[in-house]
Protein backbone atom coordinates (compact mmCIF):
# COMPACT_ATOMS: atom_id res chain seq x y z
CA UNK A 1 0.00 0.00 0.00
CA UNK A 2 1.21 3.50 -0.81
CA UNK A 3 0.58 6.27 1.70
CA UNK A 4 -0.13 9.69 0.20
CA UNK A 5 -1.04 13.05 1.63
CA UNK A 6 -4.23 14.51 0.19
CA UNK A 7 -2.57 17.13 -1.98
CA UNK A 8 -0.24 14.55 -3.53
CA UNK A 9 -3.30 12.74 -4.88
CA UNK A 10 -3.78 15.75 -7.14
CA UNK A 11 -0.22 17.02 -7.62
CA UNK A 12 1.24 13.72 -8.76
CA UNK A 13 -0.88 13.83 -11.93
CA UNK A 14 1.07 16.87 -13.11
CA UNK A 15 4.55 15.63 -12.22
CA UNK A 16 7.15 16.80 -14.74
CA UNK A 17 10.27 14.90 -13.65
CA UNK A 18 11.53 17.64 -11.35
CA UNK A 19 12.03 17.83 -7.61
CA UNK A 20 14.15 19.13 -4.77
CA UNK A 21 17.07 16.78 -5.42
CA UNK A 22 18.00 13.50 -7.14
CA UNK A 23 16.86 11.30 -4.24
CA UNK A 24 13.50 13.06 -4.04
CA UNK A 25 12.90 12.68 -7.80
CA UNK A 26 13.87 9.00 -7.75
CA UNK A 27 11.51 8.36 -4.84
CA UNK A 28 8.68 10.28 -6.50
CA UNK A 29 9.09 8.33 -9.71
CA UNK A 30 9.06 5.09 -7.73
CA UNK A 31 5.85 6.12 -5.95
CA UNK A 32 4.23 7.12 -9.24
CA UNK A 33 5.23 3.81 -10.81
CA UNK A 34 3.82 1.90 -7.82
CA UNK A 35 0.59 3.93 -7.89
CA UNK A 36 0.04 3.29 -11.58
CA UNK A 37 0.64 -0.42 -10.98
CA UNK A 38 -1.97 -0.35 -8.22
CA UNK A 39 0.34 -0.36 -5.24
CA UNK A 40 0.15 2.16 -2.65
CA UNK A 41 3.19 6.28 -0.06
CA UNK A 42 3.06 9.38 2.01
CA UNK A 43 5.95 7.91 0.79
CA UNK A 44 6.62 10.99 -1.36
CA UNK A 45 7.46 13.15 1.63
CA UNK A 46 9.80 10.59 3.14
CA UNK A 47 12.52 11.54 0.62
CA UNK A 48 11.91 15.29 0.70
CA UNK A 49 14.86 17.31 2.00
CA UNK A 50 12.36 19.92 3.23
CA UNK A 51 10.89 17.55 5.80
CA UNK A 52 12.65 17.17 9.11
CA UNK A 53 12.69 13.52 10.14
CA UNK A 54 9.46 11.75 9.26
CA UNK A 55 5.88 12.53 8.23
CA UNK A 56 4.98 13.66 11.72
CA UNK A 57 7.59 16.44 11.53
CA UNK A 58 6.99 19.77 9.86
CA UNK A 59 7.72 20.79 6.29
CA UNK A 60 10.31 23.56 6.22
CA UNK A 61 10.25 24.38 2.49
CA UNK A 62 9.32 27.97 3.43
CA UNK A 63 7.60 29.70 6.34
CA UNK A 64 4.06 28.41 6.75
CA UNK A 65 4.53 25.52 4.29
CA UNK A 66 3.44 22.85 6.75
CA UNK A 67 0.17 24.64 7.54
CA UNK A 68 -0.52 25.30 3.85
CA UNK A 69 0.22 21.67 2.92
CA UNK A 70 -2.16 20.40 5.60
CA UNK A 71 -4.84 22.77 4.30
CA UNK A 72 -4.28 21.49 0.76
CA UNK A 73 -4.45 17.90 2.03
CA UNK A 74 -7.86 18.58 3.57
CA UNK A 75 -9.13 20.37 0.45
CA UNK A 76 -7.91 17.56 -1.81
CA UNK A 77 -9.58 14.73 0.08
CA UNK A 78 -12.87 16.66 0.19
CA UNK A 79 -12.65 17.50 -3.51
CA UNK A 80 -11.80 13.92 -4.44
CA UNK A 81 -14.42 12.47 -2.11
CA UNK A 82 -12.03 10.18 -0.24
CA UNK A 83 -11.65 9.54 3.45
CA UNK A 84 -8.30 10.05 5.15
CA UNK A 85 -6.69 6.66 5.64
CA UNK A 86 -8.95 4.94 3.13
CA UNK A 87 -7.76 2.82 0.26
CA UNK A 88 -8.49 4.09 -3.23
CA UNK A 89 -7.49 2.97 -6.70
CA UNK A 90 -5.10 5.25 -8.57
CA UNK A 91 -7.28 5.09 -11.70
CA UNK A 92 -10.28 6.39 -9.73
CA UNK A 93 -8.27 9.34 -8.44
CA UNK A 94 -6.83 9.98 -11.89
CA UNK A 95 -10.32 10.12 -13.40
CA UNK A 96 -11.44 12.65 -10.78
CA UNK A 97 -8.34 14.83 -11.20
CA UNK A 98 -8.66 14.86 -14.99
CA UNK A 99 -12.30 15.96 -14.60
CA UNK A 100 -11.33 18.80 -12.24
CA UNK A 101 -11.77 22.27 -13.69
CA UNK A 102 -8.70 24.35 -14.48
CA UNK A 103 -10.22 27.13 -12.38
CA UNK A 104 -10.39 24.91 -9.27
CA UNK A 105 -6.82 23.73 -9.82
CA UNK A 106 -5.58 27.31 -10.26
CA UNK A 107 -6.97 28.25 -6.84
CA UNK A 108 -5.87 24.99 -5.22
CA UNK A 109 -2.31 25.27 -6.54
CA UNK A 110 -1.84 28.98 -5.93
CA UNK A 111 1.38 29.66 -4.02
CA UNK A 112 2.78 26.13 -4.35
CA UNK A 113 6.50 25.99 -5.15
CA UNK A 114 5.69 23.72 -8.10
CA UNK A 115 2.73 25.74 -9.42
CA UNK A 116 4.45 26.87 -12.64
CA UNK A 117 5.85 23.41 -13.40
CA UNK A 118 2.46 21.73 -13.00
CA UNK A 119 0.65 24.46 -14.89
CA UNK A 120 2.54 23.40 -18.00
CA UNK A 121 1.12 19.87 -17.65
CA UNK A 122 -2.42 21.15 -17.10
CA UNK A 123 -2.58 23.00 -20.45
Amino acid sequence: MIRMRGHHLICLHFYQGRGYNKEFVENLEDVLHRAVKGESADDICRACPMLLGNLEKKCVAKPGADVKNKKRDAEAVVHLGVEVGSKVLWQEIKTKVIATSKEWLAVFCEGCDWEKVCAQARK
